[in-house]
């Protein structure tokens, strides 16, 4: 990838990546992978009729400019394991857990820990399987983390619904704890921003992604019942957000084939 520095960090495939239209960028997170910290982004593919396939995650190691692919996997009643047909819209990441927003059908749990290679036709890879669905009441197009005002995260996350009418609803949720235990719901908020893309929350201040086709996206920033656009320019067709205190970067990307861009926002710049 390469990265350059201005006002943001930009992050930009050196590959077919940066074009095809049967895979596309969405979802982002940043934590440790194999004891050193990394960036997650989700990608979906999907056939010339728009129907899903399979999806992955791609983690970038931001110091050695490399990545690797961790397809995602669902495990079949025969035992078989098939690829991950959802549109990964989102992603938030615990330790050595994944949790995949598949839009229209919950959230899914995957396991970091478990990483194996895999044969699919005359081809090996590394592969995830899914552990756990969990049913939500939302759409779940998005799903991002939330932080204490000092920077310290919480086992919670925010779930938002990308609608185009602005009625999308963003809901606050603590993380299942044991495999006994489910999302438990704080309440959620129709924010009337249509198209929204991703959702953090730092303290008791939320930024949201809107999407506008081509053009740059816009990030809010406030409180949920009082955002307002920040002056920041998101990439055009943005996606999810991911916030980072090690780096004191905010984090987003877009999914547009030849404008696609990884891109961080320094804290600096919205005053975190």
């Amino acid at each position: 990838m390469l990265r350059r520095r201005r006002e943001t960090t930009d992050l930009r495939w050196l590959s077919a990546r940066a074009w095809t239209n049967r895979w596309y960028p969405q979802g982002i997170d940043t934590g440790v992978l194999r004891g050193r910290r990394a960036l997650a982004v989700t990608w979906f593919q999907q056939d010339r009729a728009r129907t899903h396939l399979a999806s992955r995650v791609v983690f970038i190691d931001q110091e050695r400019a490399r990545h690797i692919d961790v397809a995602l996997l669902v495990p079949a009643d025969d035992g078989a394991l098939l690829p991950a047909a959802i549109h990964a819209g989102g992603l938030a990441w615990f330790e050595d857990r994944l949790f995949v927003a598949a839009t229209h059908a919950g959230i899914w749990e995957f396991d970091l820990s478990r990483i194996r290679r895999v044969r699919r036709g005359w081809r090996t890879s590394l592969a995830i399987v899914r552990t756990r669905v969990h049913p939500i009441d939302l759409r779940c197009s998005f799903i991002g983390r939330a932080f204490d005002a000092d920077g310290s995260p919480l086992r919670r996350v925010l779930i938002g619904e990308f609608r185009r009418d602005g009625e999308g609803r963003i809901g606050e949720f603590t993380i299942p704890e044991t495999e006994d235990d489910g999302f438990v719901a704080h309440g959620s908020t129709v924010v009337g921003i249509p198209e929204m893309q991703g959702a953090v929350r730092w303290g008791d201040r939320y930024f949201v992604s809107q999407s506008d086709g081509t053009r740059p996206g816009t990030l809010w920033t406030g409180g949920l019942d009082a955002l307002s656009p920040h002056d920041v320019a998101l990439p055009s067709g943005c996606e999810d957000l991911a916030l980072a205190p090690e780096e004191r970067m905010l984090w987003t990307l877009g999914e547009h084939p030849r404008h696609r861009v990884v891109r961080g926002i320094p804290f600096a710049r919205l005053a975190l």
